[in-house]
């Protein structure tokens, strides 16, 4: 999710559901070492709970980086072994770690010894050639020998050479069922699928099956509102929920801050642009926004113009 997740996307999803765990893009190890932190890592304490997803495959720097993400607040810290691109390919980290099962335990064990939060790992079911029925249970085998107890496993293989990065969200075809059997071979163990999961109903049949989550990560984002919105009530038994409308109200002190501190609204206005999918409106709330969040002076009152279109299609 890197260039999605940021801080002002998680505090609008975190208006939609108190309970769900947000992630952090993933940003590497060198990074939030010598990095601008606020701007990379930075965030708020609406946030909570919150993950920092890290990059990389150096222990000792990996231990540095999440010592400094404990430090600064961060309830989680997760290593991704499941990103595809040609950029984390080439800094060895991501989804090319599948085939070093030996240096990703190295890197958590790093890691672990470093902090007191929980570090937990992202993974893909295998790469290229691999055989994920053989690979998988190894790499979860010899990475929970090394302390981590918790994995999100993408129902997928990532074909680092022919795929591009979306093509690999897409084209390897999804074995959840791949994932369902590794809570079967490891049933100590804190498992959660990902991969072509798009509704709340689809997130529910995986927990009944036996699976301890669910991580959802482009139909959250895409279409928040139909994730997010009764994912307390109907996952987490916490009937308190928010309406469309009320999140969009919600949002206007913190746009204002933003402004305020020299922001521009469509730093924030990009992550809002689903949140009316299927509505009557949604495409006049996303095209007013498309059209003017960018325009100097554009601010609150413009994202209240937009929901007058939802509202207006609706009465």
């Amino acid at each position: 999710m890197m260039d999605w997740t940021d801080r002002h996307c998680r505090y609008l999803h975190r208006l939609m559901s108190r309970h769900v765990l947000v992630y952090s893009e993933m940003v590497t190890a060198p990074a939030v070492i010598h990095g601008d932190r606020d701007r990379l890592i930075g965030y708020g304490p609406a946030e909570h709970p919150v993950a920092l997803q890290l990059g990389g495959s150096d222990p000792a720097l990996l231990a540095q980086a999440a010592r400094i993400a404990a430090d600064m607040g961060y309830d989680e810290v997760n290593l991704n072994c499941g990103c595809p691109s040609d950029r984390v390919q080439s800094g060895f980290f991501g989804a090319v770690l599948m085939e070093n099962a030996a240096l990703v335990a190295e890197c958590v064990a790093a890691m672990i010894a470093a902090v007191d939060i929980p570090v937990t790992v992202k993974c893909r079911i295998g790469v290229d050639d691999q055989t994920p029925s053989d690979v998988l249970p190894d790499f979860i085998a010899r990475v929970s020998a090394a302390g981590v107890d918790r994995f999100s496993i993408h129902a997928r293989k990532a074909w680092l050479q022919g795929l591009s990065p979306k093509e690999n969200r897409d084209i390897p075809p999804l074995d959840h069922d791949l994932v369902i059997a590794m809570k079967a071979l490891f049933p100590h163990l804190h498992l959660s699928v990902n991969g072509g999961i798009t509704s709340l109903d689809q997130a529910q049949d995986f927990l009944d099956r036996g699976l301890d989550g669910v991580m959802i990560g482009r139909a959250a984002y895409h279409t928040p509102c139909d994730i997010l919105l009764d994912a307390d009530a109907r996952i987490y038994a916490d009937p308190s929920g928010r309406s469309a409308e009320d999140v969009v109200h919600l949002m206007l002190p913190y746009i204002a801050e933003h402004l305020q501190n020299g922001g521009r609204l469509g730093q924030i206005t990009r992550h809002m642009l689903g949140m009316f999918q299927g509505r009557p409106g949604a495409k006049a709330w996303r095209r007013h926004l498309s059209e003017h969040a960018h325009q100097d002076g554009a601010g609150p009152q413009t994202v209240l113009a937009a929901l007058a279109h939802v509202t207006q299609a609706a009465a």
